[in-house]
């Protein structure tokens, strides 16, 4: 009878979810979402008590697992305080977060704007930059993603963005960067030819006319695209040659995802802004943040800072983001993620050996993707870019696979993604690849 009860109250949780709410990215009549009941740690059960474990941590923002009741008594405690304020009003959370992560940034990022996701961090340093500069506009990639709202998703370079509109937002221009699996030459030339092209098109532009240069500070679910080594550095110099503002999207790699606190820190720079979210409160709350330096906030300081929002620092979110940065420090979070991205390599390695259909394995700390092709001379993709449903027959088994063994993870054209929570062990990694590895047996049926 308690079996009959649990799977009738699942159909009731999807049936409800089908009936009355909109699901993203999707064809509403084609996805087969996991009833969650509940969470802990690195894993999510269903009303069946399956277990899956979370591979991906949420869409890359749990970093600190999930269940943390740290985070439930700061927010607790919060709301018994005061729940909201308006954005003139201050709270001693705001602050507190405040000074917290300029503790945390780099360099004189040392003035936080508070947002309610990574978008509207993006759409604020949009504006700031433009606002601040004079000018209008933006550099970024085209294999990257900054956010779904209208700037953001003009901004970036992801396919996403098409079916909305062709045009999209005015005013962006994009470059190519090349990354290293399907690069066919040396490592140099890649630098090379990569910052040629970005200086090529900052001078068609005009550089009087570009307010800031916008990149990931590593990439993310464009396929975790590792930069030509030395590229930043090398755009730092541009940006500093001609006046651009540098600004670096720690959406989805800050927060200890790639081993440091922020994903630019691998590569010995300091940005002008840093859009964060995600990580900040690991998921459990909405919240963003965009970190400006001193001499950007400074210009505010008798000219309107023309942007704003009704939840602009939230001090619930702000009690959720501050302790969350207290997880991190006081469960030596980060550092278990460089470790834990140092194994995982080693061990993909192996499963290479065993897999034909694994291409490339890639990562920064916890921020990584398999890449699964059809042949390892070719690099012929398991499934091309943008793919479309008749292209994904083979990496949809796969991804079917992974969730009937038990694992909730991001599969995305050829790309199996491997960023679980920070605080994930050795035995949790073995369970989760082997669970990985199992799937990719259909994917090396069709190698050829």
């Amino acid at each position: 009878m308690l079996d009959a009860e649990i799977l009738s109250e699942a159909q009731e949780v999807l049936q409800d979810n089908f009936d009355y709410t909109v699901f993203v990215w999707s064809k509403q009549l084609e996805i087969s979402p996991i009833p969650v009941k509940h969470a802990k740690g690195v894993y999510l059960y269903d009303y069946d008590d399956k277990r899956y474990i979370d591979f991906s941590s949420g869409l890359m923002n749990v970093n600190i697992g999930h269940g943390n009741q740290r985070i439930t008594e700061a927010v607790v405690k919060q709301m018994q305080q005061v729940s909201y304020v308006t954005p003139y009003c201050v709270t001693k959370v705001r602050g507190e977060l405040g000074k917290k992560l300029a503790e945390i940034c780099p360099g004189d990022l040392n003035k936080a704007y508070f947002t309610l996701c990574g978008a509207t961090s993006i759409e604020a340093a949009l504006k700031m930059a433009r606002s601040y500069t004079g000018r209008h506009k933006i550099i970024s990639r085209y294999q990257s993603y900054h956010g779904a709202t209208y700037g953001a998703l003009s901004v970036g370079g992801d396919p996403r963005k098409l079916p909305d509109d062709a045009q999209q937002a005015p005013n962006f221009v994009h470059v190519d960067i090349p990354y290293r699996y399907r690069w066919t030459h040396d490592e140099a030339s890649m630098l090379t030819d990569s910052v040629a092209q970005l200086e090529r098109i900052i001078a068609y532009e005009g550089p009087g006319n570009i307010a800031a240069i916008l990149l990931e500070g590593e990439s993310g679910t464009s396929g975790c695209l590792q930069y030509p080594v030395g590229y930043l550095a090398a755009v730092r110099d541009i940006c500093d040659k001609h006046g651009i503002l540098l600004i670096i999207d720690e959406v989805m790699s800050g927060f200890g995802r790639t081993g440091k606190w922020f994903g630019f820190e691998n590569h010995g720079i300091v940005p002008d802004m840093v859009a964060m979210a995600k990580g900040i409160t690991s998921g459990y709350l909405p919240f963003g943040c965009l970190m400006v330096t001193d001499r950007i906030a400074a210009h505010y300081n008798d000219k309107v800072l023309a942007t704003g929002m009704t939840y602009n620092a939230h001090p619930v979110s702000c009690a959720a983001a501050l302790e969350t940065l207290k997880i991190y420090e006081d469960d030596h979070l980060i550092e278990n993620a460089a470790d834990m991205g140092r194994y995982i390599a080693e061990q993909a390695e192996l499963m290479k050996q065993k897999h034909p259909s694994i291409g490339d394995f890639r990562t920064t700390g916890l921020l990584g993707c398999f890449e699964i092709v059809r042949n390892r001379e070719t690099k012929e993709p398991m499934a091309p870019f943008n793919a479309k449903p008749d292209e994904m027959a083979v990496m949809s088994k796969v991804a079917a696979k992974i969730k009937e063994l038990g694992m909730y993870t991001f599969v995305r054209w050829s790309y199996v993604f491997v960023a679980p929570p920070l605080c994930i062990t050795k035995e949790q990694v073995d369970e989760g690849l082997a669970i990985i590895s199992e799937a990719l047996a259909i994917a090396d049926e069709y190698v050829h």
